[in-house]
């Protein structure tokens, strides 16, 4: 298939997600809440709307956020306070991935741009639009489009070190996928494989799929892992688009569980649970361990919800009106919500310490602190 036919392909998955999300229900109105704990927004910061998939990586007590329209900034997660500030030329598909020195973010024009403490160090032109947040690691910069194919780029010069291409179905996901690293090995979603690549060459070191392609159709079939994935450990644990939820052990590259789930958002969870929401907002939370079932919570249905962090004694979603909910860990019940400024939650919770970072498609950038 050639890299126009690829690109089409991609588009329709993407549009195929937004006639679902038209498609769906009015939110579920909200009960009056007495909180049962207590929390409080500590700072706000903004940027430009963000209609892209954005990370936001926490380095050096700073954290890398990104606007549509180019903007890259480091702000003090104390206070908020700016760091430093840096455009990287045009709208952004994809942001943004740091490790502290260097932040890398994608334009819609394809172009790669690495920013070396604010200031633009080079810039790469990719072959196809890109959806997921650069990852930044061991002086590289390793990127994937939604063609699949993975590119690593020395972070220094800008220069092409190697792209490792994987055959499959034609129909891609437009949406952010899983890139990471465990130890000395890159981590990488494909289709709903997690593939170990070795970072110095590009060689495939590994592969675990979480789940089998299901349906009779190429959008039936697609079943992409979504980013980003959790580390439990030495354990990965992701969703599949729309398939399953499951647990793959890096140490030996074996599946640990998979469970039939649909969904379109990441998981949230650490060693003992692990939470995440339906297409139709139901949330789940499983053992970490087994993928057994320990409670569900459909209070909070078609609220088009984030994916969640784990906090202490607390799970935190936002929602598609800007309200951040925490409910408790053991019962899915809910215990505080905290509002942002009416606009939908865009990127998945952060934390940092006792801090939870949330953006939201306004472009606001909250800091709340549970207590």
């Amino acid at each position: 298939m050639t890299g126009r036919m690829r690109l089409l392909a991609s588009m329709g998955a993407l549009l195929a997600l937004v006639a679902c999300s038209s498609d769906r229900p009015k939110p579920t109105p909200l009960a009056t809440l007495a909180p049962k704990i207590a929390g409080k927004q500590i700072w706000q910061a903004r940027v430009d709307s963000v209609r892209m998939p954005l990370a936001m990586p926490v380095r050096n007590g700073s954290v890398v956020v990104a606007g549509g329209d180019g903007t890259v900034m480091a702000l003090d997660l104390q206070t908020g306070r700016e760091q430093w500030r840096a455009q990287a030329g045009a709208k952004l598909s994809a942001g943004v991935g740091s490790d502290g020195r260097f932040a890398a973010v994608v334009t819609v024009d394809n172009d790669l741009v690495v920013l070396d403490k604010g200031v633009k160090a080079w810039t790469a032109k990719l072959e196809s639009n890109t959806t997921t947040a650069p990852f930044v690691a061991g002086e590289r910069v390793f990127v994937m489009g939604v063609d699949r194919a993975v590119h690593a780029f020395d972070a220094l010069d800008g220069k092409r070190i190697w792209t490792h291409q994987r055959s499959g179905e034609a129909l891609t996901l437009a949406q952010a996928g899983v890139i990471t690293a465990y130890k000395d090995t890159l981590l990488v979603g494909q289709g709903a494989v997690l593939v170990g690549l070795d970072p110095t060459t590009g060689s495939v070191r590994w592969e675990s799929a979480l789940t089998s392609p299901r349906g009779t159709n190429e959008v039936e079939r697609l079943n992409d892992l979504v980013g980003p994935a959790l580390r439990l450990g030495d354990v990965f644990c992701a969703r599949a688009f729309q398939t399953a939820v499951g647990c793959i052990a890096a140490n030996n590259a074996t599946l640990k569980w998979s469970r039939l789930a649909g969904g379109q958002q990441a998981l949230g969870g650490d060693a003992d649970l692990l939470v995440g929401a339906d297409a139709s907002d139901r949330i789940t939370a499983w053992r970490s361990t087994s993928g057994d079932i320990v409670w569900t919570n459909e209070t909070m249905l078609y609220r088009g919800l984030s994916a969640p962090i784990l906090v202490g004694k607390t799970v935190i979603f936002g929602d598609v009106e800007g309200q951040v909910h925490f409910l408790d860990r053991e019962t899915g019940q809910a215990v505080l919500r905290l509002p942002t400024d009416g606009s939908p939650i865009a990127a998945p919770p952060v934390l940092s310490g006792t801090t939870v970072l949330v953006a939201t498609r306004n472009g606001g950038i909250f800091a709340f602190r549970p207590e």
